[in-house]
C-alpha cells in the first residue's frame, strides 16, 4: 500500500493511494500515520478496510501532500554510502557506516517550499532512499532480521548546507538540520511492495538539468545491513526514519556547479516510490 497524509501543515489527515490513483480517507481506521499506527497492526487494518470498501474517497484536487509519517522520533542518516559519491568528494570508502543525526523538525512535505538558510552559499541536494521502521529494533542478530522491523520505504531529500556542515564544526549536524531540510514522501510504500530495496533507481534534476542518476545496488552498506548495524548502537523506534545515503552528482562533487539559490527548482524520484518537486525560497 501507499500511505500518505494530506491537508494543510499541522492539519494533515491519513489517506491511502489506491492503484487507480484515487485517495481514500484513512481517518476511520486511525487519526494519524505514526509510530503507534505502524507498530500496532495499523497497516493490516488499513489494508482490510481498503479491501472491504469501507473507506470514503477523498477529492485530491488542490490537496497538499504532507510527509507520509507524522514527525519521526529521530532521523538517522548515513553519509558516503555510495562508492561514486565517496569518490567524487575525495573521501575513502568507509569501513563502517558513517552515521549522523538530523533534526526531526526538518521533515516537510514533498512539494513544500525549502528555505535556503540565511548566510548560506552552499545549499546542496541529495536524493536518498528512506527506510521507515515499524517495530522497535534493538540488537538485531543480523541483516536477515531487518525486514521484520521495516514498515516501508519513501523518497527522502537530504538537503545539506556544505559550509555549515564541513567548515563550521567537526560534526555534520549544523549543515543538515536547517529548517525544511528533509522533504519526505509523497507516500510511504509498505515493505511488501518493495521486492528488493537494492534494486531501485534514483534520479534528481535541478532546474531541469540532470544531476543525479544512481542505483541502490551501488550502496556500500545495503539497507538491511544499516538497520541491523544501527540497532547495535541505538534503539530504533516505530516511525523512525533512516536516510541511507546519496549517489554521485551533488554540487559538492561537481566543481564549478552552482549551489542552490532562491527560485531554483529541484525534482527527484525513486523507482516505485514516487517523486518530489520543491521550489527553494529564502529563510
Amino acid at each position: 500500500m501507499k500511505l500518505l497524509r494530506v491537508g494543510p501543515p499541522g492539519e494533515e489527515r491519513p489517506a491511502v493511494r489506491v492503484d487507480d490513483d484515487r485517495l481514500l480517507d484513512l481517518s476511520p481506521v486511525t487519526p494519524e500515520i505514526d509510530g503507534v499506527f505502524l507498530s500496532s497492526g495499523g497497516v493490516d487494518r488499513a489494508r482490510a478496510a481498503v479491501e472491504a470498501g469501507d473507506l470514503p474517497e477523498l477529492d485530491a484536487k488542490g490537496l497538499r501532500v504532507g510527509a507520509p509519517v507524522a514527525r519521526p522520533g529521530k532521523i538517522v542518516c548515513v553519509g558516503l554510502n555510495y562508492r561514486d559519491h565517496a569518490a567524487e568528494t575525495g573521501a575513502a570508502i568507509p569501513a563502517r557506516p558513517v552515521v549522523f543525526m538530523k533534526d526531526p523538525g526538518t521533515v516537510v512535505g514533498p512539494g513544500d517550499e525549502v528555505l535556503v538558510p540565511r548566510g548560506s552559499l552552499k545549499t546542496d541536494w541529495e536524493v536518498e532512499l528512506a527506510v521507515v521502521t515499524g517495530r522497535r529494533a534493538r540488537y538485531l542478530a543480523g541483516p536477515e532480521e531487518a525486514p521484520q522491523v521495516i514498515a516501508g520505504y519513501a523518497v527522502s531529500h537530504d538537503v545539506s548546507e556544505r559550509e555549515f556542515q564541513l567548515e563550521y564544526s567537526p560534526q555534520w549536524d549544523l549543515g543538515k538540520s536547517c529548517e525544511t531540510f528533509n522533504p519526505l514522501g509523497p507516500w510511504l510504500v509498505t515493505a511488501d511492495e518493495v521486492a528488493d530495496p537494492q534494486d531501485l533507481g534514483l534520479r534528481l534534476t535541478v532546474n531541469g538539468v540532470k544531476r543525479q542518476h544512481g542505483h541502490t545496488r551501488d550502496m556500500i552498506f545495503p539497507a538491511h545491513h544499516l538497520v541491523s548495524y544501527l540497532s547495535q548502537y541505538m534503539v530504533l523506534e516505530p516511525g523512525d526514519v533512516i536516510n541511507t545515503g546519496t549517489p554521485a552528482g551533488v554540487a559538492l562533487g561537481l566543481p564549478g556547479t552552482a549551489y542552490l539559490r532562491p527560485g531554483d527548482t529541484v525534482e527527484l524520484e525513486i523507482d516505485g516510490l514516487g517523486g518530489q518537486r520543491q521550489t527553494f525560497g529564502q529563510a
